[in-house]
C-alpha cells in the first residue's frame, strides 16, 4: 500500500513538473497593427479668450396685433419665407369697418354743415357791405348797422366753428381707416417665419404676440464676456466661431460690443458676425474664441484625438511602441491642431485618426 501511494505521488509530481515547464515555454505575443503616428509639440500660441452664446438673425421681429379681434386668417407657417410688405395674418374687421363707414358720413355731414355756414357767412358778409354804403348815405339808422354787423360777425363765427367740426371728422376718419388697416398684419421685411403662435379662430389682443420673422442673411452670434475681459475685445477682430451642428468652424468678426454690461451677471454681449451657412439656423449652440495675445502650449492633430464615452482622450505610444488610451484634456483649437490642457507633454507620440478601433495594448507599426 505504501508502494502504491508514493508511486502516486511520483506520477503526480511528473505531471506537475511537465505542465509547469511546458507554460513556462509559451512566449508572450503582442498584437502588431499598422497606423499613422503624429508627435505632439509645445509652440507660442495665441491666447484665446473663449466665450459660448447663441446664434441670431442680424433683426428679428415679433408680429402682434394693434387691435382687439378675432383671427380670420394666418397666411404663413414655419419656414416659410417672406417678403416684405406681404400679408401675414388677417383679423376680423366687420366693427372697424363700421366704424369708418360712420366716420365717413359724419364728414359728409360736416362738410354740408360748413357750406351751410361759408354761405350764410357769405350772405351776412354782403349785406354788410350794402349797409355801410347805406350808411355813408345817412340812409340806415346806428342801431340798424350794428345789428347786420353783429349778423356777419356771428356768421363767420358759425363757419369756423363748422370748418373746426369737418377737420375734426376728417381726422376720425383718417384714424378710422388706419384701424381698418391694423387687420392686416404685414412683414416688416424680407425673411424667414421662425415661429406662428396663433391659429384662425382665435382672439387677438394689442401685444399678443401672433408670427415671429428672422431676416434672411447672415447670422451672427451673441456672446457672452465676462467685464474682467471685455478690454481685450475690439470691434473687427476676427474670431473663430464653432457651432453644434455645423461640421467647419465658420470665420467670424466682432460686429459690435453693447456698451453696457449686464447687472446681474457682470458681463458684456458681444456680437460676431458670421459668413452665409446653409448649416447654422437662428438658436443654435456656439462658441467663440478671442485672440489675447499669446502663450506657450502643448499642440496636437485634432485627428489623434478620439471620444471615449463623454471623454476625450488619445492612443499614446511608450517606448516599445505599444499603444495606451490616455485621457486628456482639450483646450482652443488651432486650425487642424487643438491645444492640450492636460494628460499629454511635448514630443508624445500618438495614433493618427485610429477611429472606432480598440487598440489599446497592441504594438504599432508606423505606417508612412
Amino acid at each position: 500500500m505504501k508502494r502504491y501511494l508514493s508511486g502516486l505521488i511520483l506520477v503526480g509530481a511528473a505531471l506537475a513538473t511537465g505542465c509547469h515547464s511546458n507554460e513556462a515555454a509559451k512566449p508572450s505575443t503582442v498584437e502588431t497593427v499598422r497606423a499613422r503616428v503624429v508627435t505632439s509639440s509645445q509652440e507660442q500660441v495665441s491666447a484665446l479668450l473663449h466665450a459660448i452664446g447663441t446664434v441670431h438673425a442680424k433683426q428679428s421681429a415679433t408680429i402682434s396685433a394693434q387691435v382687439m379681434g378675432r383671427v380670420q386668417q394666418v397666411l404663413v407657417r414655419e419656414g416659410d419665407q417672406v417678403r416684405a410688405g406681404q400679408t401675414l395674418v388677417i383679423l376680423d374687421g366687420a366693427a372697424l369697418d363700421a366704424q369708418a363707414a360712420g366716420a365717413k358720413a359724419a364728414v359728409a355731414a360736416a362738410e354740408s354743415a360748413e357750406a351751410a355756414a361759408r354761405s350764410n357767412a357769405s350772405l351776412a358778409s354782403s349785406t354788410l357791405t350794402r349797409f355801410r354804403q347805406l350808411e355813408a348815405e345817412k340812409s340806415v339808422s346806428a342801431q340798424e348797422m350794428d345789428e347786420v354787423a353783429r349778423r356777419a360777425e356771428g356768421a363767420n363765427a358759425q363757419l369756423e366753428a363748422a370748418r373746426s367740426q369737418s377737420e375734426a371728422a376728417r381726422q376720425q376718419a383718417a384714424a378710422a381707416r388706419a384701424m381698418q388697416g391694423y387687420t392686416r398684419l404685414v412683414a416688416p421685411f424680407a425673411g424667414v417665419v421662425t415661429a406662428r403662435m396663433v391659429d384662425p379662430g382665435a382672439m387677438a389682443a394689442p401685444g399678443v404676440p401672433l408670427v415671429q420673422i428672422d431676416q434672411t442673411g447672415p447670422l451672427e452670434l451673441q456672446a457672452t464676456i465676462d467685464e474682467s475681459a471685455i478690454a481685450s475685445v475690439r470691434v473687427g477682430m476676427k474670431a473663430p466661431v464653432t457651432i453644434d451642428g455645423v461640421s467647419q468652424p465658420l470665420s467670424g468678426a466682432v460686429a459690435q460690443i453693447l456698451p453696457a454690461a449686464d447687472a446681474a451677471s457682470h458681463s458684456f454681449t458681444v456680437k460676431i458676425g458670421l459668413p452665409a451657412s446653409n448649416q447654422a439656423r437662428a438658436g443654435m449652440y456656439g462658441a467663440v474664441d478671442i485672440a489675447k495675445g499669446s502663450t506657450n502650449a502643448i499642440l496636437a492633430a485634432r485627428s489623434a484625438i478620439v471620444i471615449r464615452g463623454s471623454l476625450e482622450c488619445a492612443y499614446v505610444l511608450d517606448a516599445q511602441g505599444i499603444a495606451q488610451l490616455r485621457y486628456i484634456t482639450l483646450g482652443a483649437a488651432h486650425g487642424d491642431r487643438v491645444e492640450i490642457l492636460s494628460g499629454l507633454a511635448a514630443g508624445e507620440r500618438l495614433v493618427d485618426a485610429p477611429g472606432d478601433r480598440e487598440i489599446a495594448g497592441k504594438r504599432i507599426e508606423v505606417q508612412p
